[in-house]
């Protein structure tokens, strides 16, 4: 064959072209009423299966669930009441004031970066303010969406108690940040990376990565798992999930495998029953 009738692999373009005209060269297959029925109906038994086995997991798209005024230029969406999991909004110059911690508290960055207390956070960057421990004012000056669970956010009385609490003497513990360039990745299956932020033993918090075209399947049931997409697009089983979306597997219940066709960064949250 003559080189310029050869296809080019770097060139996208042509590879687009040939494409296009081989799809245009190929005529439409008319499917028999029964076999097209057939078809049909395997298609709805795949969806209703696909509704049943996501019924007890908690779905929260980034575009639904309603959003509450905190403090001025600050707004918070509840994602689980009992996982005390919010989406933390702060428009660029916003700020919350310095608190006192009584709970260990996560932080993952979606978007933007903020500054908590001295430490600056980006997309990807994981921070944990542990119980007893008081954080400096939080403030964005171009924008940021923040992800936290263990927070008192929507418990007024617990919110006030955080505030005055923070007057009083003493810092705590010393807050943990895993920058998105800090820490290693292990490869736990082809394209599948891990890398573990946090471990108390029956609770691990962690970044996993998806290469384009990835397929993972944690076989190990948790008591729960909570899921975050921070970039690209995910699936969740047949569930499609993308940045901003949350889902929480609840106990007894098992996660679904992950995939993902154009790659993606997740925060993973798990917890098991302590051992006896």
């Amino acid at each position: 064959m003559n080189d310029k009738h050869m296809l080019d692999p770097d060139d996208p373009t042509g590879a687009r072209d040939v494409r296009d005209g081989l799809l245009e060269a190929v005529s439409p297959v008319a499917l028999s009423p029964e076999r097209a029925d057939a078809l049909k109906q395997r298609l709805l038994a795949r969806v209703r299966a696909s509704r049943a086995a996501g019924a007890d997991f908690i779905h929260v798209r980034l575009d639904e669930g309603e959003w509450g005024r905190l403090v001025p230029g600050v707004r918070v969406k509840r994602l689980c009441g009992d996982a005390r999991s919010v989406l933390l909004e702060l428009q660029p110059g916003a700020a919350i004031p310095f608190h006192r911690h009584h709970e260990d508290e996560e932080c993952v960055v979606l978007r933007g970066e903020a500054q908590l207390g001295d430490i600056t956070v980006r997309v990807g960057d994981y921070h944990l303010a542990r119980s007893g421990s008081r954080h400096g004012v939080v403030r964005s000056s171009g924008g940021a969406l923040l992800y936290l669970r263990g927070t008192p956010i929507g418990h007024g009385m617990e919110v006030a108690r955080d505030v005055i609490s923070a007057l009083l003497p003493g810092r705590g513990q010393v807050p943990i940040t895993v920058h998105r360039d800090e820490g290693e990745w292990t490869e736990r299956q082809p394209g599948v990376r891990l890398k573990l932020l946090h471990d108390e033993g029956h609770e691990r918090s962690l970044l996993l990565s998806l290469a384009p075209g990835a397929h993972a399947d944690f076989r190990d049931p948790p008591l729960d798992r909570e899921c975050l997409v921070i970039e690209g697009e995910a699936f969740a089983g047949d569930r499609l999930l993308r940045a901003g979306d949350y889902q929480l597997a609840p106990d007894g219940v098992r996660q679904p495998p992950f995939s993902s066709d154009v790659g993606s960064l997740l925060f993973v949250r798990s917890s098991s029953r302590p051992a006896a």
